[in-house]
């Protein structure tokens, strides 16, 4: 029993942020999963890098105004506001860092991936995009 519980868990899939971009790119993110207060404070502060296919993805109990800041963090960032339906709403870019000013997009959201500044350009990446979640419990957030 152990060995079969072993190897599901050595199975499971790395979650994922597959964005779908209007003309026709799917563009795929590994993502920690940030999904708890604690987590959420802490976010990507006090990383040095990032590599190019790697994010975080922030996950709220309900859509709402979302704002974020750069607080002890050292690379500069873009930040994706996703909706309940899973639409990018906005997009922050090149955040930067070690800044205090809050940061976030006039409509409400649940979702905020945080990837690699300049990475929403070079994809092409824009509001209105689709977003497709892979290994990610999208219901287990706390307030």
């Amino acid at each position: 029993m152990t060995l079969v519980l072993a190897s599901v868990i050595g199975c499971q899939a790395e979650p994922r942020v597959v964005l779908l971009t209007r003309d026709g790119k799917e563009v795929p993110f590994k993502v920690e999963i940030a999904d708890t207060p604690e987590k959420r404070e802490i976010g990507l502060m006090y990383r040095k890098d990032l590599a190019a296919d790697r994010g975080m993805i922030f996950i709220f109990a309900r859509e709402s105004p979302q704002s974020f800041w750069m607080k002890n963090t050292p690379i500069p960032l873009d930040m994706l506001f996703i909706s309940a339906d899973k639409k990018v709403v906005g997009i922050v870019e090149q955040a930067a860092p070690f800044t205090l000013d809050p940061r976030g997009v006039a409509t409400p959201s649940q979702f905020v991936l945080e990837i690699n500044g300049g990475l929403s350009k070079r994809y092409q990446i824009r509001a209105g995009d689709s977003v497709r979640f892979e290994s990610i419990p999208t219901q287990s957030a706390r307030e």
